[in-house]
C-alpha cells in the first residue's frame, strides 16, 4: 500500500493548483484571441468568410453539430476551443440521453446560414456536407401538417408546440424558401423539391393559425397546439395571446412571396391593420438606477406626449387587445407595475418590433404589388 506523507500531499495539491491555473489561463488566452462572438458571425463582410477566423468558426460548428444534423442553442460557437473543451463537447454528445438540437433562439438555421457563407467563399467540402445535413434536419423536423416544433426530436411539453416564438418556424421557412427559390446552386434538385413542398405546407399553417376575433383577422400567437392548431401556452408567463413581436416575422415572410394570392394579401393587410390598432402611444420605458436591486435598476412606464417611442406589447389579450404582463405564477396582470421585479427586468415586454415593417417594408410591398389598404 502506498504511504502518504506530507510531501506527497503537497505535491498533489501543487499539481492540482498548477493544472487549474493552466486551464484558467488557457481559457483566458482563448477568449482574448477571439475576434468576434457568435451573434456577430453572420454580419461580416463577404470577403471575411474566406479567412482563417471564419474557417475556424465553421469548424467549431461541425464540432457542435449533433448526429441528427441540428445544433443546440445559447452557445457562443465562435469562441476558441482547446482540445480539452472539444473532448468535453464530444463526450457530452455521446453520453446525453436526449438531443439538444433545436430551432429555439434562432439555432440550427443560423448555423446553416453561416456554413453557406463560408462554403460559398472557400468551396471546402466538409462545410457543404455539414450544412446539407442541417437542411435535412429542418425537413425531417417539420410536422406533417406543415408546422415546426421548438425541439426535434420531440420533447414533451410546450417544446412540441408549433413555435413562432424567437423566430423558430419562420427562421426555418426563410432558409428553405431561399433553397426552393434556388438561391444556392450547390443544393441538389431533390432537396430543392423537398424545400418547396415544406414551405407550401408551412404557408398553409400560417394562414390557418391567424387569429380571428369577431370575424376579423388579427395576427398570431407565439405558439400553437400541433394537433388542433389552437393557440397554446408555453412558459408560465407566455400565455395564449396575440403577439406584437413574433407576428412581425410572419408578416415579413408573407411579404417575400412573389405574386401573392388573395389569401396572402388579406393576411398581410389584416395583420398591419391590427398593428396600427394596438400601437401604444404617448408612453416610454424609463430605466431607473437603483443599486439596492439585483441588476442595479428598475423599469417603469412613463408618459411621453412629445417624442414618444413607437411601442407595442409583446402579448395582447385575445378579444380585448389589452396588453398583458403575466408573472411566473401564470396570473395575468394588466399593469406593467404589477410584474415582479425579476420578471419586469428579465423579459422584453414592450418593444418597437413592427416599426420597420410599418415604416419601410409594408409601403414597399404595397407599391410592388399595387395593394391598397382596406
Amino acid at each position: 500500500m502506498k504511504k502518504f506523507t506530507l510531501s506527497n500531499i503537497k505535491f498533489t495539491v501543487n499539481c492540482s493548483l498548477l493544472l487549474t491555473l493552466v486551464t484558467f489561463f488557457s481559457i483566458h488566452l482563448n477568449a482574448q484571441n477571439q475576434t468576434i462572438r457568435w451573434k456577430q458571425a453572420l454580419n461580416q463582410k463577404q470577403e471575411w468568410y474566406s479567412g482563417k477566423e471564419a474557417i475556424r468558426i465553421a469548424d467549431n460548428l461541425l464540432i457542435y453539430q449533433e448526429d441528427n444534423g441540428g445544433w443546440p442553442k445559447n452557445i457562443d460557437m465562435a469562441r476558441n476551443l482547446n482540445k480539452q473543451e472539444i473532448r468535453a463537447i464530444k463526450t457530452r454528445q455521446a453520453k446525453q440521453s436526449f438531443s439538444e438540437s433545436t430551432l429555439d433562439n434562432r439555432a440550427t438555421h443560423s448555423q446553416i446560414r453561416y456554413l453557406v457563407k463560408v462554403y460559398e467563399q472557400t468551396g471546402i467540402e466538409r462545410f457543404k456536407i455539414s450544412l446539407l445535413k442541417g437542411v435535412d434536419y429542418l425537413l425531417e423536423a417539420q410536422y406533417e401538417n406543415g408546422g415546426w416544433p421548438q425541439f426535434y426530436p420531440i420533447r414533451k411539453g410546450y417544446y412540441e408546440h408549433i413555435t413562432f416564438n424567437d423566430g423558430a418556424m419562420i427562421g426555418a421557412m426563410n432558409l428553405l424558401k431561399e433553397i426552393a427559390d434556388r438561391h444556392y446552386d450547390f443544393v441538389d434538385n431533390q432537396r430543392v423539391k423537398k424545400s418547396k413542398l415544406a414551405i407550401e405546407k408551412g404557408l398553409q399553417v400560417i394562414l390557418k393559425t391567424q387569429i380571428k376575433v369577431n370575424g376579423e383577422l388579427t395576427a398570431w400567437c407565439a405558439q400553437y397546439n400541433h394537433k388542433t392548431l389552437e393557440p397554446a401556452n408555453a412558459r408560465s408567463y407566455e400565455l395564449i395571446s396575440i403577439s406584437g413581436a413574433e407576428s412581425v416575422g410572419i408578416v415579413q415572410y408573407l411579404m417575400t412571396i412573389e405574386n401573392p394570392n388573395q389569401a396572402i394579401i388579406t393576411a398581410v393587410l389584416s395583420a398591419v391593420k391590427w398593428f396600427e390598432k394596438v400601437q401604444l402611444t404617448d408612453i416610454r420605458i424609463i430605466k431607473q438606477p437603483d443599486q439596492s436591486l439585483p441588476k442595479g435598476y428598475d423599469l417603469v412606464i412613463g408618459f411621453a406626449p412629445v417624442n414618444a417611442s413607437q411601442l407595442w406589447a409583446r402579448f395582447y389579450e385575445i378579444g380585448t387587445n389589452y396588453p398583458i404582463f403575466p408573472n411566473r405564477d401564470g396570473k395575468i396582470n394588466y399593469a406593467f407595475s404589477e410584474l415582479s421585479h425579476e420578471r419586469r427586468v428579465g423579459y422584453r415586454w414592450l418593444g418597437d418590433w413592427p416599426k420597420k415593417l410599418m415604416d419601410e417594408d409594408y409601403p414597399k410591398w404595397q407599391e410592388k404589388w399595387n395593394v391598397i389598404d382596406k
